[in-house]
This record gives structure tokens, C-alpha cells and sequence, in this order.
């Protein structure tokens, strides 16, 4: 990878990314049985479900299987998910402005705890996610693409030198025969906002012009205090809106954070419609258009504006998932103000390791 320059002027961005992905190294339970909700693949109920599936009969049968039984026990008689992993990235360029690599560690604790309605499609659960982020070196992931390449975007953004932080504290209640789900707390927007099944930077693409609206959304940081809602509204039809703090500071979530939301009015609101060709498939499955709009937000770096953003991903023979994403950005603070994906995945197996090879061009 060559250094680009640092000046950010009018221009058009053209990267090539291929992703290789493993299951996650780390403990986690069987999670509840029941349809995704509102949340994408990192929303912790969700993860928990895909982590929960082994990828190895040898290493199922051997080693993991009691301990997945006994979790699984703990579940069913306490409602108690839970879950523990760690992940590392490095990245190397063979020339830069500055350094020419980057590299670190997360630790991360996460579950939810069905608290009303247990046995029920219509559950109620405390969700949470903490975290530990910390470098090796001198520089951390989420810096290296605009600190030390001249690159106008993130590479491994969760990767970064924050020490202990919060990431999700809310409630999770879903309604008409779980259908309907909605979440508030403290929420990381990324969880329920433009989704997509390869957008993982653990378990997908490290880049973030092919996760949440392919660089061209302002994204609050997480954990920030607001709500979410999604439901089916047919078969095949879905919607889900949420309102959240423009501004949060995930190693200390709790100050300040309910009078930003009720009285600075530094607010990012989001709204999306999308098609699925079933409640069960909807990562694999989704056509969906996603509007947004943030407030004026010093604190957050943001200028008021709004964008959209689209995404389509379909599921051939069950192994070959192409796609194509983007999105147009009017103010609001964006990495891009355009920004255009195209590309596909490859799974053998559903929740085995993932290929993926995409393209991106953006304007800054």
C-alpha cells in the first residue's frame, strides 16, 4: 500500500479490499432462538446466535461441547446469554507518511439477561457490551489510515487506544410475536443503522466504506443514549427508526449524556425501509434504503445535514452473497460525500469462515 497524499481536496478515492475472515477466538453461548431484530450481525444478541454455532465437528465434539451444553443450561433456567472474546488486527504498508504499521487488542465482555416474558416470543432483556481497546505499538488501527497514510477513511476504526469503555447498556423489549423489537439506552447506532452482512470489522470487511453507509453516514460514537424501533411490517417488508446523541464518550458514557439528548438538541436521526425475503434471512437478504439527518454538533464535529444510503445483498446456493452499496452525503460531517461499493462474500458453511473481495470509489 503507497502512501497518499494528505491533502484532502475535491478528488475521487479507488481501493480494492479483500476480506478473510475466521469464527471469533473466544466464549460464547447459544443464543436465544429467535429472529434477528433490529440489530445487525454485532448486535450483541445477534453475535452471541453466530458464535453459538461451531464450524468444526472435531473441535465441537472434543472440546467445546460440554461447555456449550452447560451454557446453554444457564439460559434456558436464568434467561443469562453471555459472552467473551478477543480479536487483534495488524496492518502493514510498505510506505507512509509516518509509521508503517499498526496494531492491537480488544477485549470484550457481552451478553443480555431475559428479565420479562422469558419462554415468549415477546422478551424483555438487559443488553450490555463492555470493552477493553488497546495498542501494541505506537499507533492504534483506527489512526493509521488518516494519520499515517494520507488515507481519506478508516481501516479496523474499533481498534484504537481507548482503554475500558462502554459500548451498549439498554433494553431490548420485543412485541407482536417478535415481530416488532425496540431497543433504548446506550446504544451503538452501527448495531441497527444501514447493516450488512460483510460490514463486520471482525467478522467482514476492516474497511469502512463497505460497513455502515459506505463512509458516507456521520456516525455518533458509541456507546450514545437513544432508541431505536423495528418491525416487520410484512412478510418481506421492514422499518426501523432511532434517535441517539450526535455526541457520547464511550469512557464515560453517563456524563452529561441525558441533557444532550433532551436539551442541546444535537441529535442523529436515522429512518429505513427495506425488503427481505424473510425475518430469518434478513442479513442475507436485503434490498433497503436508509435516510438520515444530524444536528449541528461541535462537540462531535459534525455540520448539520443529512444523507441516504442504499444497500442490496442477495444469497445465491446458499454460498455466493454479491452486493452493492453506497450513499451521497449533503453536509453533516461524513468521511465521503459519495461513495459507491460493489463486490461479493463467500461461506461454505453458514457461520464458517468468511471471503470477501470488494471495490469502493468515494469523493472526499
Amino acid at each position: 500500500m503507497k502512501a497518499a497524499t494528505a491533502r484532502y481536496g475535491p478528488l475521487a478515492l479507488l481501493s480494492a479490499v479483500c476480506a478473510l475472515s475466521f469464527p471469533a477466538l473466544g466464549e460464547d453461548v447459544g443464543a436465544a432462538e429467535s429472529s434477528p431484530g433490529v440489530g445487525g450481525p454485532d448486535a450483541v444478541e445477534n453475535q452471541i446466535a453466530d458464535d453459538a454455532r461451531p464450524t468444526s465437528a472435531l473441535v465441537k465434539e472434543r472440546v467445546t461441547d460440554p461447555w456449550f451444553e452447560w451454557k446453554k443450561g444457564v439460559q434456558e433456567a436464568h434467561g443469562l446469554s453471555f459472552g467473551v472474546d478477543y480479536s487483534t488486527l495488524l496492518l502493514t504498508a510498505d510506505g507512509s507518511t509516518g509509521n508503517d504499521n499498526a496494531s492491537a487488542g480488544m477485549l470484550r465482555f457481552f451478553g443480555s439477561w431475559d428479565l420479562v416474558g422469558r419462554g415468549t416470543p415477546n422478551t424483555g432483556a438487559l443488553v450490555w457490551k463492555v470493552e477493553h481497546r488497546h495498542r501494541y505499538g505506537s499507533v492504534s488501527p483506527n489512526g493509521f489510515g488518516l494519520g499515517e497514510l494520507g488515507y481519506v477513511g478508516f481501516i479496523g476504526a474499533p481498534w484504537s487506544n481507548q482503554g475500558t469503555r462502554l459500548t451498549n447498556l439498554y433494553w431490548r423489549q420485543r412485541f407482536n410475536e417478535g415481530k416488532a423489537t425496540f431497543v433504548g439506552g446506550y446504544l451503538d447506532v452501527t448495531d441497527y443503522v444501514d447493516t450488512f452482512v460483510g460490514g463486520s470489522p471482525w467478522t467482514g470487511f476492516a474497511n469502512l466504506a463497505f460497513s455502515t453507509g459506505s463512509a458516507s453516514i456521520f456516525l455518533p460514537n458509541d456507546a450514545t443514549l437513544g432508541g431505536a424501533l423495528g418491525a416487520m411490517v410484512s412478510d418481506n417488508v421492514y422499518v426501523i427508526g432511532g434517535i441517539a446523541n450526535a455526541f457520547s464518550d464511550p469512557t464515560d458514557p453517563f456524563d452529561d449524556s441525558f441533557d444532550r439528548l433532551f436539551n442541546d438538541s444535537e441529535l442523529f436521526k436515522s429512518l429505513e425501509i427495506g425488503w427481505t425475503s424473510s425475518q430469518q434471512r434478513i442479513y442475507q437478504d436485503n434490498t433497503h434504503v436508509t435516510l438520515w439527518h444530524v444536528d449541528d454538533s461541535i462537540a462531535a464535529g459534525a455540520v448539520e445535514g443529512w444523507g441516504a444510503a442504499f444497500s442490496h445483498v442477495r444469497h445465491i446456493d446458499d454460498h455466493w452473497m454479491p452486493f452493492i452499496r453506497g450513499g451521497y452525503a449533503d453536509d453533516g460531517g461524513s468521511l465521503l460525500q459519495k461513495s459507491l461499493s460493489v463486490g461479493f462474500l463467500y461461506q461454505d458453511q453458514p457461520g464458517a469462515d468468511l471471503l470477501g473481495v470488494g471495490l469502493n470509489w468515494g469523493e472526499p
